[in-house]
């Protein structure tokens, strides 16, 4: 009995302390790699109507014109659109906030600055 009674308590004290400090540790936790989290398989959509569908469309990047216009092609790149997705998802982004921390990474990765001016110590340049 008395080792039901510790182990409810010490369940409760730390059950509590993770209650008051989940502003501190919530955020880490999509960071984790947990085995089987990306369980769920979903497909990618492959045309310009299944972006638009999955929300890879916006008044700045409208997709409708290539819709009304029957285009064939498979649609955005399948590589950008599911980095993009992961953003929209992982941050609860929309898709023009995704699409703009997608390119800002692309540009880090690639030696450019967040104004578009590569960050090369001998870039030189006349205005």
């Amino acid at each position: 009995m008395l080792l039901l009674f510790t182990i409810s308590v010490f369940f409760l004290v730390v059950a509590t302390a993770l209650f008051f400090t989940r502003a501190r540790w919530v955020p880490h936790v999509s960071d984790l790699s947990i085995p089987g989290r990306d369980y769920l398989y979903s497909s990618l959509p492959d045309s310009f109507l299944g972006d638009a569908e999955a929300g890879l469309s916006s008044s700045t990047f409208d997709l409708s014109g290539n819709i009304e216009s029957g285009d064939g092609r498979a649609g955005l790149d399948d590589q950008s659109k599911a980095e993009i997705l992961k953003i929209m998802k992982k941050r609860r982004l929309k898709f023009d906030d995704a699409r703009k921390v997608y390119m800002e990474n692309r540009f880090k990765a690639n030696g450019i600055g967040p104004d578009g001016r590569p960050r090369d110590p001998k870039f030189v340049s006349f205005s």
